[in-house]
């Protein structure tokens, strides 16, 4: 098979190393791609937000099937474009992507689908808004209702910060996606994310991870995209991820069916559990970043032929061969991130680290400039590593972060800390 992966990060890199390991891959064209990737298939440098430019593309190439990888083509309707020039695509359609690009839209069908979730209200005027938040108290989130690269939620401890976070959102700090907010309950547990395998009609879990959002040590600072993660997740227990499937992701996709717009592709639930109870926090309609890079590490070759069965509507006929192992991923992302940054320092030493099943570095933001890899991202580089315990895995890929020469960058110290 000739395939196609859209996206430029961690998460596309390694989606292109998992489907590498497959012998059913002829050739892997990844667009645009990254100084990483570039080493182990074709880049292509592509717009992969116009669908019509994607399509064409996929024809010239004799691409048998598309893997999308970022949310936002997937809110653009990159894959109903695709679908509509005849290629097999693994993605949701525009419709069914709502579930990460709109808060509100999540919440409107979890209310009518019955899952658990915190209670909300949504807002476009910053008047009503405030009224609520001082009506409700703190703790208390304040999400922008749109697609904001993960760091439109603000956890506010103190109304105080609640307030100054409705100004930002409703005065344009986060664009369109900020034009309405959903204001939810302070859930309080532990949160972990589950990934789901759909082909419109059947559901199948992939896996569990558990990530690092904050930038700093004891999980502390500012949201970022994610510093670290680990799968699996202690938390997410076998008992606890069968009432979510059973209370929360079954019962989402039955009524998006209902509605008419059936989900293809990979449903990430955020979820926070508290004694055994999960309740869902969002959805993200693609794989996480970096969990992504942990979950193919363990899935390896087996990764693609679960994604072609979803996109083909086999899933019924699927199932998941787990190792019982266990792997992480350590984020190096350049100084100054998630506040501005400095991009075009060199990185060095990563020749001589060890490529193959346990151990990988997936590169999120390179570029090669004459023979030197150099950073081009906020997040910069994800080192990954599998072991037979967490602890294991964790040591080796910590040994592999500081045999990288890159005074340019930093990284948490503490990846892993919930379950080790």
């Amino acid at each position: 098979m000739n395939i196609l992966i859209l996206g430029s990060g961690g998460r596309e890199h390694a989606l292109a190393w998992a489907v590498m390991q497959n012998p059913k891959c002829d050739k892997l064209i990844v667009a645009p791609g990254n100084a990483g990737i570039a080493q182990i298939a074709e880049c292509a440098g592509l717009d992969i937000m116009d669908g019509g430019l994607v399509a064409t593309f996929a024809e010239e190439n004799a691409i048998d099937f598309v893997i999308v990888g970022p949310e936002a083509p997937l809110a653009a309707g990159v894959a109903d474009r695709l679908r509509e020039a005849g290629l097999l695509v693994f993605g949701p359609s525009e419709a069914a992507a709502r579930l990460e690009a709109s808060k509100s839209f999540t919440k409107e069908i979890c209310d009518a689908a019955g899952a658990p979730t915190a209670g909300y209200a949504r807002f476009t005027e910053a008047g009503p808004a405030k009224d609520y938040i001082r009506a409700q108290g703190a703790p208390i989130v304040i999400k922008a209702d749109g697609l904001a690269a993960g760091k439109g939620v603000i956890v506010a401890m103190d109304e105080a910060t609640a307030l100054d976070a409705i100004d930002d959102m409703l005065g344009g700090a986060f664009g369109g996606a900020g034009a309405e907010v959903v204001i939810e309950e302070f859930m309080e547990g532990e949160e972990a994310s589950l990934f789901v395998l759909v082909d419109g009609e059947q559901v199948l879990s992939i896996g569990t991870a558990q990530d690092h959002k904050r930038v700093g040590e004891g999980d502390t600072g500012p949201n970022t995209g994610g510093m670290g993660a680990y799968s699996p997740a202690p938390v997410l227990s076998a008992e606890v991820e069968a009432r979510a499937m059973d209370e929360i992701v079954r019962p989402t996709m039955a009524e998006m069916a209902r509605r008419g717009m059936p989900f293809q592709g990979v449903l990430y639930a955020g979820l926070m559990i508290k004694d055994g109870a999960p309740r869902l926090v969002e959805y993200n309609v693609r794989f996480g970043d970096p969990e992504c890079q942990v979950l193919m590490l363990r899935l390896g070759a087996q990764a693609m032929d679960l994604m072609h069965a979803a996109a083909e509507g086999r899933l019924g006929e699927s199932r998941v061969n787990w190792a019982d192992d266990h792997a992480i991923t350590v984020v190096m992302a350049a100084n100054g991130y998630p506040g501005s940054y400095e991009k075009g320092s060199e990185i060095r030493g990563l020749d001589a680290l060890p490529e193959d099943s346990r151990n990988m570095v997936f590169h999120a933001g390179t570029a090669e400039r004459e023979g030197a890899i150099v950073a081009t991202g906020g997040r910069v580089l994800n080192v990954t590593a599998r072991g037979d315990s967490l602890q294991e895995a964790r040591e080796r890929a910590y040994a592999m972060v500081e045999a990288i020469d890159w005074p340019g960058g930093f990284y948490r110290r503490d990846i892993g800390w919930r379950a080790l």
